[in-house]
Formats: structure tokens, sequence, C-alpha cells
């Protein structure tokens, strides 16, 4: 309605005035706005004398530190720092009603009761100075939580118990391996539930001792949402325009005793403390904790009140959203207008999700191809397996090929439709004209010729990175555990062709290949592919004199990822009767969830000893969610900082509100869905971004899919045309993929902004990202919003435990 001055005011549903401040009101202090909105009060009450109003009161927000004014109706009304709590506010209604009753009249009572009034008010308040744009506001007759996520009141509390709890698991688990930790999900769970539980996870037992340091010339490492990472050497203008990990002073070594023990790596002191069973560092987890708490996660995703919670607020999520656009869509074009030089072309995107052996187009493959074939026909390339030597010439002679023969079509290493759901067929296209033989030439790191021509394509491929300024990669090179010597020959290779751009960070990639190595007699049992991929890493970080390629390869790493085809059911059961990695010796492959632990685990005491030292640590970043089942997708929640693909998050509405709530990066990669598993317009991409998951994009394959000089390019384009997407979309797309990147943290500030670490519009300058910050105030509070619900309802129902009413228990 629209009072004398024109201005409206708003009611809620039983007609009485809810206290609203707009973008226009001038600032007032808290007890002139208490005292407008008591007069208010006083007029509705006399209108109708029957009514009973419901009052409205302030309350502690507890995501952000920060206060809102909120009214049965539940519309906020922000205070930035505001020291008013739930009973000044009633203090502060009692004396204004007093004041009223009594014309203003001082009797020693008011006096009493302005003095205490005044007292509480010594501390300035003021109205918050947010982003302004248009909120939204959920109105009804009741002020319980539960009438306002439609669901019962014991649905509710039982869920936010639950759904807390497994945020604590992911939280200790991500603690104990180094790993980042969303830092607004561990606000509100260090708020409300104070610390976790208290053994120790991971330990030295010799604190006395100063870890080692790099020297002068190495590389210092930054502290990045709580994860180390390595910093770069350069010039000593803004930007690091030098960037050399191989260039790096080797510490001394420890001389420490490896051993591995069950799967896990042990480190010991010295032999004695070997033989007693004294470790130096050691990983205070087992399999039977980790399946106990995986089975919790897995009772949740299947707990029917759960998903039905779940679900609802997913969809609110995704509601609330489109409402937001529907409102400040202008407003947030308007801002990205008002930026001067930067536009979606130069905000910095990184494939977080690509392949080395196919990070070049088809067309890029075929040039290379021919330029060989023309330019060094008769080089000695290949080995055959009766010790035969053959020429380049001599490989395409055999194949009745020449160079002018040569074209895409016969090359035959793009998708098509014959690839969906054949993930045998997809892995057969990374032979150049079906045949391995040209794989093992131009595609592999360990071959005849050492890896030169693949060395060689890389760096094309990072050239041009370098040419385009503001698109990055984080290609995945192999390790297989076949053997213990495959770390030495990949750094020797990296090293040798020196295979580094300031544009590229590399993942290790580890094939779930177990069941092809022992059918092939290579290994005994699952213990020694553990050992080939981690014994190493640690003899390099504890003993760097031992491997110095590697130590130095190792500072261009930046992460380890599991792949292979999901799709294939796991034939062995996961629990806790699972036999141990050094008793895993039968012919069957081991589950998803036991690769990711065993990796985890030993990741865990990798990323310790480096911390220690001074070093950069290792994310896991696993292929997850792609197909198969749903279970992968808990073990990932538990063990990983973020996941490529997630498609089957849409499946399970409990996993993918965690997802949310803790906030775990997922790169998508819509174009190779749609040629292995599911078609484009299905893809769920726009429906995890619309509810608030931080997603990117990412190209997986570009030698399979894309056909562009920039696949990343290509991937976003073709997105924004067929989701609509917004220049502001984009944008956050953008900045999400540059967040769940591995890249340092000086970087990061170069490319997002010095405050970039910090939560909420605080942390954006729109000057780098080129995100409005409406947009970024609008995710901070609905992820605070959704937090505070769900950790608030928590803790008041682990209070009523205690009394002895506690919640439905998965068990």
């Amino acid at each position: 309605m629209e009072n004398k001055k024109g201005k409206s005011e708003r009611k809620d549903n039983l007609g009485h005035p809810s206290l609203l401040v707009t973008e226009q009101q001038a600032i007032k202090t808290p007890s002139q706005i208490f005292e407008d909105f008591a007069g208010k009060v006083q007029q509705a009450e006399l209108s109708d004398p029957n009514s009973v109003f419901q009052s409205h009161v302030v309350e502690e927000d507890e995501s952000d530190g920060n206060e809102s004014i909120v009214s049965t109706s539940g519309f906020r009304v922000g205070l930035d720092m505001c020291d008013t709590t739930i009973e000044d506010m009633k203090w502060m209604r009692r004396a204004t009603q007093f004041n009223n009753t009594t014309n203003h009249h001082h009797t020693p009572t008011s006096n009493h009761i302005t003095e205490q009034l005044e007292e509480k008010q010594k501390k300035t308040i003021r109205i918050c100075d947010k982003v302004k744009f248009m909120r939204l506001s959920i109105e009804g007759e009741h002020d319980d939580a539960h009438h306002f996520v439609g669901v019962g009141d014991v649905e509710l509390r039982d869920a936010s118990v639950l759904l807390c709890q497994s945020l604590e698991l992911r939280e200790k688990y991500l603690g104990m391996s180094c790993q980042a930790f969303h830092p607004t999900t561990k606000r509100h769970l260090s708020g409300n539930f104070g610390p976790l539980r208290n053994d120790p996870t991971l330990k030295s037992r010799d604190n006395s001792q100063a870890p080692h340091r790099l020297g002068n010339h190495s590389l210092p490492y930054h502290l990045d949402y709580g994860k180390l990472h390595i910093g770069i050497p350069g010039s000593t203008s803004g930007y690091f325009d030098v960037y050399e990990p191989f260039n790096c002073t080797m510490p001394d070594d420890l001389n420490y005793v490896i051993a591995m023990d069950s799967g896990i790596i042990k480190v010991y002191k010295t032999e004695i403390d070997e033989q007693k069973g004294q470790c130096f560092y050691e990983v205070n987890s087992n399999l039977k904790n980790f399946v106990k708490d995986y089975n919790v996660i897995l009772a949740l995703a299947a707990h029917g009140p759960v998903k039905t919670f779940c679900f609802k607020r997913l969809c609110y999520l995704e509601s609330k959203f489109n409402l937001h656009i529907l409102l400040n869509e202008q407003s947030e074009t308007a801002a990205q207008k008002a930026v001067p030089h930067r536009d979606f072309y130069n905000v910095r995107k990184v494939d977080t999700h690509i392949h080395a052996a196919s990070s070049f187009n088809q067309k890029h493959l075929l040039r290379f191809i021919k330029k060989k074939l023309k330019k060094y026909p008769h080089e000695v390339v290949y080995q055959t397996a009766d010790g035969e030597l053959m020429t380049l010439q001599a490989v395409f002679d055999s194949l009745n090929l020449n160079a002018y023969d040569l074209s895409t079509d016969s090359l035959d290493v793009h998708a098509d439709k014959n690839t969906f759901h054949r993930f045998d067929k997809f892995n057969q296209k990374y032979n150049p004209l079906g045949k391995s033989m040209l794989r093992d030439i131009f595609l592999k790191t360990n071959n005849y010729i050492k890896g030169k021509y693949f060395a060689e394509l890389i760096k094309e491929v990072a050239a041009d990175l370098e040419e385009s300024k503001y698109q990055m990669s984080e290609p995945r090179l192999s390790i297989y555990g076949s053997n213990r010597s495959e770390w030495e020959k990949l750094a020797d290779w990296a090293l040798t062709y020196n295979v580094v751009s300031p544009n590229i960070r590399f993942l290790i990639q580890i094939p779930r290949l177990y069941d092809v190595y022992k059918a092939k007699n290579m290994i005994d049992c699952f213990e020694e592919i553990l050992g080939n991929i981690f014994i190493p890493l640690v003899e390099a970080t504890v003993n760097p004199s031992s491997n110095e390629k590697l130590f130095k390869f190792l500072n261009s790493v930046v992460g380890f990822d599991s792949v292979d085809d999901e799709s294939k059911a796991d034939m062995s059961l996961f629990n806790s009767e699972t036999v141990t990695p050094d008793m895993w010796n039968g012919h069957k492959n081991p589950p998803y969830s036991y690769y990711l632990y065993y990796m985890y685990i030993n990741l865990a005491l990798v990323n310790k000893i480096r911390t220690d030292r001074g070093l950069n640590t290792f994310a896991l970043r696993p292929h997850c969610g792609e197909a198969g089942s749903i279970n992968h997708l808990v073990a990932s929640f538990l063990l990983a900082e973020n996941i490529n693909h997630g498609l089957l998050l849409r499946k399970a509405p409990a996993l993918q509100y965690l997802f949310y709530l803790s906030q775990i990066p997922v790169a998508m990669s819509p174009l190779s869905n749609n040629s292995l598993f599911l078609d484009y317009h299905r893809n769920p991409l726009p429906e995890f971004f619309n509810r608030g998951i931080p997603v990117a994009l990412s190209t997986d394959d570009p030698m399979q899919f894309h056909y562009t000089k920039e696949p990343l390019m290509e991937e976003y384009s073709i997105a924004s045309q067929v989701w609509k997407l917004t220049p502001c979309d984009m944008c956050e797309l953008a900045i999400n993929s540059v967040r769940m990147s591995g890249f340092e943290a000086k970087v990061k500030e170069h490319w997002l902004g010095k405050n970039y670490e910090k939560e909420g519009p605080s942390g954006n300058d729109i000057r780098q990202t080129n995100v409005p910050n409406i947009r970024i105030a609008f995710r901070h509070e609905t992820l605070c919003d959704e937090l505070t619900m769900i950790c608030r309802t928590a803790r008041e129902t682990r209070c009523r435990q205690h009394s002895g009413a506690g919640p439905a228990s998965l068990g």
C-alpha cells in the first residue's frame, strides 16, 4: 500500500507492518529505527485490537558474524558488525512501549530501562553497507524454521544433524591430507559445534625438530585456503612472468627409513625405530574406520526423509537463483559494462580437466605428423618386439601411407556416435589410424625416442596458451604403477625437454588397471602398485638427492587423478571385511572406493612430509560420477578436494546438497559427455550452476571432441548458445575454474585480486574477475543462509539430545 508520502509500506500476511529498510532510506540510529517501527506497531494494534502482534527480533547471523533484523515473515535487513542481540531488541521495544504508555514522563522505572538500553548501545552499530541489489524474502505466519523448508519439524532436525555430521567427516578427512575445505562451511561448523574429534590424524613424534625450508633461490610456499602451494620466482613486477619450477635449490637429505605396511606407507627416523614400530610419520586412519564413515554417508544418501528434504532445498535454491536473475540481471550487466578493459575474453580461464595425450585437436596432430614425416623421414622412432629398428618413413610404408594421403578422416581419432556408452571404442580413438604403434611414437613419454615427439606437441599446446594469455591448462600425465621406474622416466622426460610453461600445471593420472597387470603376471598384489606409485614420491621428498629430477618435476605437479571406465561394475564388495592391499592378490579389480582410499591415505602422508619441508602439496581430484554407482561420489565426498564430471549427482539429491554445502568444485565437460554417456541437452551443468555448486567448464579430450585451436573457448561458446548463459554466468564459470585449479596463490592474486581468499564480495575484484559483486553477494548470502539454518537446527537438536530426546540415527 502507499503511505501519505507516496512510499510503499510492507505488511506481512496478517496485515502488520514489517520493518523494511530500503536502499534509498537515510541511515538512522538503531533507536530511531526501532522507535519508527514501534509507532507502526502501535497503529496496527490500535486499528485491530484483537490481533496478536508477533514481535520482530534481531537474530545473530552465525554465517558471517553479522546480525539481521528478521520479521516473522522472514524478511532480513542486515546490520554489519552489530552488537544488538534478541534481548536488546526486546529491551528497546519494552522501553518504547513503556514511554508511550507513560506519555514520555520519565519515572524511575523508565529511567532504569533507558539506562540499560544506553549501556547496551555503547558500541556503534550501523546499517550494513552491503551490496545493493534486489533481495528476496520468504513470508509466512510462522517463525519456526521447518515451516519455510517444506518438511516437518522432526524431519528438519534429523536431516540437519545428519548433514552436519557428514560435513564434519569431510572436514576431518581433508584436514588429515592437507587439502582445502571451504572456509565458509568450516566457519559455520566450528561456530556451532566446536572442534572435531580430538584424535591426532597426522603426527610427527619429534616436534622439536624445525621443518626444513628451501634455499634463497627456491620456490617459497604460500597458504591458499589451508593448502600449501609453491610460489614462482621471477620479475619484480606485479606479475610473475618467469616460471622455473625446475630451477630450485635441493634441500638436505633426511635419511629416513621408508616402509609399506598393509598398503600404507610409514616413515621411520632410523632402522631401530622401524624394528620397534615407532613411526616418525604415519596416518592415523585405517580401512575399517573409513568404511564406517563411508557407510554413514552412503546411508544418508539413501535415507528417504533426508532425500526429500535435500531435494526441496535444491529446488528452492534453483528457483531463488532464477528470481534473482529476473530482478537483478540488468544491474549485473550494468556493473560489467562499467568496468574498463575487462570482459569475458580477457578473464582468466583454466581447463582443469584435460588429458595431455589428447590436449590438441585432430588437425593439430595431423599437421604435426605430416611435418615430421616430410622433414625427418629417416629418423629412427620405433623398435619392434623382435628388436628391429624402424624409421618414421618405414613405419608409414608398412601402413601403405604417405604424407599426402593423411587426413583427419583417415587419422580417425575423433569420437562419433559409435563411442556412446562404449568406453572401449573411445579408448581406441587414442590410436591414430587405429594403430597402437603410432600412439607409442607420438603420444607416449616412454618410448624409443624417449617421448621427444610428445614433448614437442605439449610445448606447441603451451605456446598456443601463452599466446592467448588468458587460457591455462592442467593436463594429466600417466603413472600406471606397473614398475617403480615410471616416475624416474617421466621426470627425465619433463626435464630433458623442459616441458614447462607459466600457463600449465600438471596432474598425475593413475589408471585403475590392477586386473590387467595381474593377468600379465606383472605384479603379485595390489600393494605392489601402491608402492610403485607412492614410495618414489616419499623418497624424493625425504631424500631429494636420491632422485633430483623427480624432486624438481614434482614442483610442477598440483594433484592426482584416478581414471578409467566408471561404468564397469565393481566385481568385489567393499566393506570392513575387505582384505588389505598386501592380501589382495586375486585377478579381480579392486572397487573404485578401495582404489581411492589407498590413493588418499598415501597422498596424505606425502602431503604431511612435504608440508613440514616447505614444499608444495597435492590435491586428490579424481574422475567421479561420470557413470557407474553413486558409491563413487560418496568416496569422493569424503576424500577428494574436487572432482571431474559429477553427472550422477543429478540422481542423488542428498549428495548433491552436500556438495553444495561443502562447495566442492566440479569440472564438467558437456561435449565429452555428449559423445560418451549423456546427451548435451540432458547435461545437469546449468542445473548445478543455478543451484550454486561451483562448476566449471573443461575440455577432457580435445583430440576426440573439439575442432578449433581453442577447445576451451569452444566449450564456453557452445554452452553459452545452448543454455543461454549471460556474460556474468560465463565469467562466474571462469573464476570457478581458477579457484579450483592448483595454480599458486600469488598467481591467483594477480588473476582474481589480492583479496581473493576472503569470503563474499570482499574477496571479489570486478576489475579482475568481471563478475559483479551483486552475483558474488547473492551466492555468499544464499550459502550462509543454508548453512545457518542447517547448523542452527543441528545445534538445537544436539542440545535436545543431551536432555534425552535425540533425533533418529542412521546407525
